[in-house]
């Protein structure tokens, strides 16, 4: 019998205005002020664009880094529990922060804040649990 394709359910990178909008807001207000604000927010969203979540039928994989990387797998089959956090905020903008815990540690392996529809990722985990 042939093993099932893997292929990618979602994939995304945590979102910067949607995640923290008063900071976004706050950081555009100091750019002006010795270009603090433009600094904040180049460094933030180089770590945005360096952090990927990347849902499969198999497994969750996230990648942090741009020159190093650094990547964590839970296998769906492994998954022992999924935390989803929503602030009032997040929930009226979409986003939110994602915890997945295996059977193997005894901690959370995977934690990412500011992910596009967290419920939705939570929905494609559990229908490949296996």
């Amino acid at each position: 019998m042939a093993a099932e394709a893997e292929s990618i359910l979602y994939k995304s990178h945590p979102s910067m205005f949607r995640n923290r909008p008063v900071g976004f807001v706050l950081s555009v207000i100091l750019i002006p002020v010795l270009g603090l604000g433009l600094l904040i927010l180049v460094i933030w969203w180089l770590d945005c664009l360096g952090t990927t979540l990347t849902v499969t039928t198999k497994r969750t994989t996230l990648r942090r880094g741009i020159l190093s990387k650094k990547t964590n797998d839970v296998w769906h089959r492994d998954v022992r529990n999924i935390q989803v956090k929503q602030g009032i905020l997040q929930r009226l903008l979409g986003v939110g922060t994602i915890g997945i815990s295996s059977a193997g540690q005894g901690d959370v392996e995977i934690a990412v804040n500011g992910m596009p529809n967290p419920e939705k990722v939570r929905r494609f985990i559990d229908e490949h649990r296996g």
